[in-house]
């Protein structure tokens, strides 16, 4: 993103300073909006919006040159599009009068930068003129400046945080993901002895505690017998279970 802002950048300001140089004339600015703006062609050999006068262009240049390289280094670590929008915006703003102080009259590192955007007055009071690359370093310094004060870095974390706490903060943390894991076997099991305490009395199972207390065993039913046996003997009647060996 940040090499496609750049080269939008410079192909607008390149376009439009040929558009300039073709159709105006140095002292003949053209009206626009109502005077809000005028078109006056100028050539600037100090800074950006004509700040600073003559004598500067090398030294210019070089500092142009420098914040070129230096933007694509920080490009290696960019990991965040608004700082790709800022820094494209400045990369190609730089590149754009850098172009200029190359390849313009009067020579190589003595070229003139062409200014030709005059706001409220046409020889550029109370604002310089100025053209579309200088535009690009002002919006791009800008916002490069709110996201400093904002806190975001260029690697996309926000001050206070490195990228790996930015990364662990949306990762789950493994002993919360142990705890709920080790609650839910808990709720397993107490579902397991639950269905098992449940499964006997749904199958009319005898439970071997109410057996000891309320049903008799085979001998005691024996010893029963016995002894009806023997009362009815006594009585007279027939004793239930004793053999005749007369008979």
């Amino acid at each position: 993103m940040l090499a496609g802002i750049a080269v939008v950048a410079l192909v607008v300001d390149i376009i439009t300073k040929v558009v300039a140089v073709a159709n105006l004339h140095p002292g003949d600015p053209v009206r626009l909006l109502g005077g809000a703006v005028y078109l006056s062609l100028t050539r600037n050999q100090g800074a950006a919006f004509n700040i600073g006068g003559t004598g500067y262009t090398a030294i210019l240049a070089a500092v142009a040159v420098v914040v070129i390289i230096v933007i694509i280094r920080f490009a290696r670590r960019l990991r965040s599009w608004p700082w790709a929008v800022a820094l494209g915006l400045v990369l190609g703003g730089a590149a754009g009068n850098l172009t200029d102080r190359l390849f313009r009259a009067p020579g190589p590192l003595r070229g003139g930068v062409v200014d030709f955007i005059s706001v409220f007055s046409p020889d550029g009071h109370p604002w310089p003129i100025f053209n579309a690359a200088d535009s690009c370093l002002v919006v791009g310094v800008i916002i490069a400046v709110l996201l400093e004060l904002t806190g975001r870095r260029i690697d996309g974390t926000r001050a206070g945080r490195s990228a790996d706490d930015a990364k662990a903060a949306d990762e789950p943390e493994p002993v919360a993901a142990g705890r709920a894991g080790g609650a839910e076997r808990t709720d397993a099991a107490t579902t397991a002895a639950t269905a098992a305490d449940a499964g006997p009395a749904a199958g009319g199972r005898p439970d071997p505690t109410d057996a000891g207390t309320g049903a008799e065993t085979p001998g005691e039913t024996s010893r029963d017998a016995g002894s009806d046996g023997g009362d009815r003997a006594a009585s007279g009647g027939p004793a239930t279970g004793r053999t005749d060996r007369s008979s």
